[in-house]
């Protein structure tokens, strides 16, 4: 795990490095800003003995007392300038190393027991510091004297060497890594970076990936002096001993690899520890910092400045690892899902320990698999460790866990658990949302089968249409979670295939997609009903409700804005008022079920009587009209009792045309109740509007419910005529509105009737002689009524 708050710049580190060993004139610390760390020094080869088994330096994370410790200098067979080695012991800072912790070697002489160093380190030892120094007769007494005359100086020195040592071994792991990336394939830098930096703890500027390709290498790449993060590893003892750090930024510098102390990090170290050491320049020696970058035996010394061969000489200080116990790295799985063990190229996402990518500390890694164990190699740019050989042949079918092991230096190292999986002969299967599969829109669908992790790709077919890849997911041990692409498909049978690693052939799942289903809101029925009414959406698509034992089909569609109303008609047992399950049967087979309320009995009226009365009395009436028929020139005047339940004054009745207006009575002149179940009411036709007119019909009206409609009569236009005039054989009837006629005959049985042609707009209509002063209309709002017309 890495902090994402960045840390001092590592040349800053290194430059005040530089300012702390640094002899300064007149004892002041120089502004300008330091060079950085890029002039190639001398070399070490170091080996280190424990137990009998050798290490090379780049395996060894920290040494122990009683370890042999082998150092010469690995410099040019040319090498002209003559150096002395000098090493030291230190045990603190208030605690000066014995003269015996120092040792020295002339690196010109030939024979090994004087120009190499062969240390064991002593009880009580915290830190070796490396010097070499021109050759310079006292250099080695130089030296000792001002190590053991300020021990802490050299100890705090040591610390933040060694510390940005390893700061810089992740930021030159993070350069080569991009430059050979920049090198073979720049197109997948895109990727690659990302995964880099989190690897490495680097700062990623996401930035550089959106330049062009040629561009994204030399971008990552600026300023890199300020790209190192935090390693937690390295900061965990200053953790445990300060508490979580408030400022992870001046945490770099606290680490057990790099040998920590009670003291500052890096910036109160550039403070203090550069005035003080201002005490050790003289005319003789010059104090250098060398990073000291290990790399199996060797040791490569990197510097920020040219080093002097003249007085005052320059004095190469390197730190080695720290003494004492060094907890191997809190290395995590990045990630708890499940690994396909089948996949020769899985990598082991790990997290937590940048420094097992840029250094060799953690070695003879492996992935322990029941009886088996294959070399893992880390790699940053992967993201955790890959298999250096093929996990095969399988150790095992279905999941199975693996381990990583090895040693960190020189202490046996257990990493993480993985979960591994290998595919098996089970079947796919397709979870419940399988059953509503919709076209018209992206559908997510679960699958449950053997190894998921194994699955190389998801893709459907339509029918015999091309199979199209499918987007997926691993959900669990036993889970795909599928997005379906049915945004434009058609209703039909759709195959889902799923191949896995280590399978010839895919696993196949036949599926139904079907058009959109109805959604059903509310089924409202009352007891002893043989008619409902379903609301919902799309109810097109219903082809039967049944409710008990009553089969309902529908009778009629309507649409409201974005809701229908389908009315329902059927035939069987009638159901009574309680709890009932409806079961909704669409066009395509599929089914539905709607939880329903079957409603009290709904109110019930009959007709008891009715009267037409002329709306004005004093008017010639020339028309007579049976009372079965309203002229729109009179009142009806009706009453209806209630089969049961009784009436009240909040009851309100609705009269309607056919297919035409409907009017409302409420409690008033127009209605009134007669007793607890008898209603009186009053139509005056012409509240339904001039355009009413044929059969009308009445219902009851209680709150939201209504009861069935009953026939109430025939509302009829009435023609105005003005008379009837005849010249022997030839009458004339005239008036207004004449086209409302549809007949007239002389008699009421019409056995000769004179039609009146349709849209007809004359005043005038030739008709037969008049028998017995009377003629006979048929009108076209009551062609069954016959209506008589007195012509004297």
């Amino acid at each position: 795990m890495t902090t994402t708050t960045t840390l001092p710049r590592l040349l800053q580190r290194c430059a005040g490095l530089a300012l702390i060993l640094a002899p300064f004139a007149n004892n002041a610390v120089q502004a300008a800003d330091p060079a950085p760390f890029d002039l190639p020094g001398p070399g070490l080869r170091v080996t280190v003995t424990r137990g009998g088994v050798t290490l090379p330096i780049g395996e060894v994370p920290d040494l122990a007392s009683g370890d042999r410790v082998v150092v010469q200098a690995d410099l040019p067979e040319d090498q002209r300038a003559r150096f002395l080695l000098v090493s030291a012991f230190l045990s603190g800072a208030t605690n000066p190393p014995p003269k015996k912790w120092f040792a020295s070697a002339e690196t010109w002489k030939r024979k090994d027991k004087d120009r190499v160093l062969t240390l064991t380190v002593p009880e009580g030892a915290k830190q070796l510091v490396l010097f070499l120094i021109p050759e310079t007769g006292g250099a080695a007494g130089t030296i000792e004297d001002a190590v053991r005359g300020k021990p802490g100086e050299f100890v705090r020195a040591s610390q933040s060497i060694n510390q940005a040592s390893l700061d810089r071994s992740r930021l030159n792991a993070f350069i080569a890594a991009i430059r050979a990336q920049e090198n073979s394939h720049p197109e997948f830098l895109k990727n690659l970076a990302p995964v880099l930096a989190r690897s490495l703890a680097i700062k990623l500027n996401a930035d550089c990936l959106a330049k062009v390709v040629e561009f994204q290498a030399a971008c990552l790449l600026e300023d890199r002096e300020s790209l190192v993060l935090a390693d937690v590893h390295s900061s965990s003892v200053a953790e445990t001993l300060a508490g979580a750090p408030t400022d992870l930024a001046l945490q770099l510098s606290y680490t057990r690899e790099g040998g920590l102390g009670y003291y500052s990090p890096y910036i109160a170290v550039v403070r203090d520890i550069a005035r003080v050491f201002g005490a050790f320049s003289n005319p003789q020696f010059n104090y250098l910092p060398a990073l000291s970058l290990r790399e199996r035996y060797r040791v490569s010394l990197v510097l920020n400045t040219a080093p002097s061969f003249a007085k005052p000489k320059s004095v190469l200080v390197a730190s080695m690892p720290a003494i004492g116990s060094d907890s191997p790295p809190r290395l995590r799985a990045a990630s708890d899902a499940p690994l396909c063990g089948a996949n020769p190229n899985f990598v082991l996402p790990v997290e937590g320990a940048p420094l097992i990518y840029s250094t060799d500390y953690a070695r003879n890694m492996v992935l322990r698999v029941g009886a088996t164990e294959v070399p893992v190699e880390a790699r940053a740019e992967r993201g955790g460790y890959v298999l250096k050989r093929p996990l095969s042949p399988s150790p095992a079918s279905g999941s199975i866990e693996g381990q990583l092991t090895g040693y960190w230096g020189y202490q046996p190292f257990t990493g993480p658990r993985f979960k591994l999986q290998f595919p098996t002969a089970e079947a796919w299967k397709a979870g419940a949302d399988a059953t509503s599969l919709v076209i018209g829109r992206d559908n997510g669908l679960t699958l449950t089968g053997p190894a998921p992790a194994c699955v190389s790709s998801v893709s459907m077919r339509m029918g015999d249409a091309a199979p199209q890849p499918v987007a997926y997911t691993v959900e669990g041990d036993k889970g795909l979670a599928l997005t379906l692409p049915l945004k434009d498909a058609r209703p039909g049978e759709v195959t889902i295939e799923v191949r896995q690693m280590g399978q010839a052939a895919p696993a196949t799942i036949t599926l139904r997609a079907y058009r959109q289903a109805s959604k059903v809101i509310e089924l409202s029925v009352h007891a002893g009903d043989s008619t409902a009414q379903l609301t919902g959406q799309r109810l097109d698509q219903v082809a039967a409700v049944q409710l008990g034992g009553l089969i309902l089909k529908p009778d009629g569609l309507t649409r409201e804005g974005d809701v229908d109303r389908l009315r329902l008609s059927g035939t069987g047992e009638a159901p009574r008022a309680g709890e009932l399950s409806a079961r909704v049967t669409l066009t395509d087979g599929r089914t539905l079920n709607l939880p329903v309320t079957v409603r009290a009995p709904r109110v019930q009226v009959s007709i008891l009587d009715k009267s037409v009365q002329p709306k004005d009395v004093t008017a010639p009436q020339r028309l007579s009209v049976p009372q079965t028929v309203l002229p729109d020139t009179a009142r009806l005047v009706f009453s209806l009792r209630a089969a049961a339940g009784g009436l009240s004054a909040s009851d309100a009745l609705e009269i309607a045309a056919a297919g035409g207006p409907s009017v409302r009575l409420a409690a008033g002149l127009d209605l009134q109740l007669q007793g607890q179940d008898v209603l009186v009411a009053r139509l005056d036709p012409s509240a339904l509007g001039p355009s009413a007119f044929g059969p009308l019909r009445v219902r009851l009206v209680r709150g939201a419910e209504a009861s069935d409609w009953q026939p109430l009569t025939t509302l009829a236009r009435l023609p105005k005529v003005e008379g009837v005039v005849c010249k022997q054989e030839d009458c004339t009837l005239s008036g207004n509105s004449l086209f409302l006629i549809e007949s007239v005959a002389t008699t009421p049985a019409f056995e000769k009737p004179a039609l009146v042609p349709q849209g007809f707009t004359g005043s005038t209509l030739k008709v037969p002689v008049p028998q017995d002063g009377r003629l006979y209309l048929k009108l076209r709002d009551a062609p069954d009524q016959v209506v008589s017309l007195a012509t004297t």
